[in-house]
């Protein structure tokens, strides 16, 4: 387990050009994040958890949970542990008679089994390592300001297409107060 590396839910983002969900994994101590693409589901999941929102019913994960206790199956920890042609594979570890058992599981749904048993999420270093980010860094105060060029003369086909606008604003009264329509 020393080449693991324990994260902490960041956010569940929606990206803007498709139905898909992005969970944000922050590693403890660190500015490093990795984000892994989920099911629209599964993210609902794993913010209702989050949220500790109470369902009348069981959901898929609760259900799930509640099977593991039922065979005295503890959930210790969940685990990310390998990144294959940019799917990542993840792990349910539990403890069954004080024997470790791994359940292969996808990394959506065993951080939403972790997020409701409340036991860490694990990273194996060469995950984080070929697939983190680190945010750039701050600008000092006391760095110079971007130079800004000017922008480029307009062309003369520009100016024909900016002259409808000038018309526009020339023709507008704006000494006149508006009156309604009557």
């Amino acid at each position: 387990m020393s080449d693991m590396i324990e994260v902490l839910i960041d956010s569940i983002r929606v990206h803007l050009m498709t139905p898909q969900r992005i969970v944000v994994l922050k590693q403890v101590n660190a500015e490093r994040y990795l984000t892994i693409w989920v099911g629209p589901y599964e993210a609902e999941a794993i913010t209702v958890a989050l949220q500790e929102v109470e369902m009348v019913r069981p959901l898929t994960h609760d259900l799930i949970k509640n099977i593991f206790g039922a065979f005295h199956a503890r959930v210790t920890r969940i685990e990310i542990v390998r990144l294959q042609d940019d799917i990542f594979y993840g792990n349910i570890v539990l403890d069954v008679d004080g024997r470790e058992t791994h359940i292969d599981s996808r990394p959506s749904d065993a951080i939403a089994i972790a997020v409701r048993a409340r036991v860490p999420i694990l990273v194996h270093a060469s995950v984080m390592d070929a697939a983190a980010t680190v945010p750039e860094q701050d600008i000092p105060e006391n760095a110079a300001p971007p130079q800004k060029a000017p922008p480029p003369p307009l062309t003369e086909d520009g100016n024909d297409r900016l002259s409808v606008f000038k018309d526009f604003l020339d023709k507008l009264d704006l000494d006149k107060p508006d009156t309604p329509n009557s």
